[in-house]
């Protein structure tokens, strides 16, 4: 894919950058929003305790707050993801990224972990995107075939790669197998080490149509240089 071709906004709103880590303070999450907003991405993913925040900040913009839920391990029980969702919801997040059950998908529990994830589409009521966060370097192909029949049958708009905090992230190969197995309405996220402009759109060309980064500017700014280069 050519990046001298491509339109360099929609390529932004296919970036959902991710104010996640642990020891981010309330100034430095005010800054990513800036940046998102500076980007016009698609969305800022940032913790649950944030969402108000990011959306005070965000107010004005075309750039979506989304937070994430069971995050990053997906072993909290349905009841607390469901009250995670609705907490979310009435601060004011329009996208959830939600962390299944991967014991229980590991231990072939299909139903268990397609209960657990459609509460929280149930809870989102289509006020806000919901993605399932498979965390694929735990999980062999079965799994993740599985999981992709789980999310959609569960009413998901996207299945997602990786927390990104994980042994390992996003991988070509990932992004073609959920493609190629979740309905045509549904869409892929990439999240985990995707850090590069080459390394995104060679994504996209995988099927990816969102992404989860935290090198935002890296890549868009890389994508602005080419272009003026051309």
């Amino acid at each position: 894919m050519d990046p001298t071709t491509i339109d360099a906004r929609q390529l932004a709103k296919m970036i959902d950058h991710s104010l996640l880590r642990p020891e981010l303070t309330t100034t430095e999450v005010l800054r990513g929003c800036e940046l998102a907003a500076a980007y016009d991405v698609a969305s800022v993913c940032v913790r649950p305790a944030d969402v108000a925040l990011a959306v005070k900040a965000l107010a004005g913009t075309a750039v979506a707050v989304g937070t994430v839920i069971g995050f990053p391990h997906g072993g909290t029980t349905t009841a607390a993801k469901t009250a995670e969702a609705v907490d979310a919801l009435a601060a004011g997040a329009t996208e959830l990224d939600v962390v299944l059950n991967i014991g229980l998908l590991r231990g072939g529990e299909d139903d268990a972990v397609r209960q657990d994830v459609t509460a929280v589409v149930d809870a989102a009521g289509g006020a806000a995107l919901t993605k399932v966060i498979f965390e694929n370097a735990y999980l062999d192909d079965d799994a993740k075939l599985r999981a992709c029949r789980i999310s959609a049958r569960a009413g998901a708009d996207f299945v997602k790669t990786s927390t990104g905090f994980a042994p390992g992230g996003a991988t070509l190969e990932d992004v073609r197998l959920m493609r190629a197995n979740v309905p045509s309405h549904m869409k892929v996220k990439a999240a985990g080490g995707v850090r590069t402009l080459d390394s995104m759109l060679e994504y996209v060309e995988a099927g990816a149509e969102r992404f989860g980064a935290t090198a935002t500017a890296t890549i868009l700014d890389d994508l602005t240089a080419r272009r003026s280069a051309a």
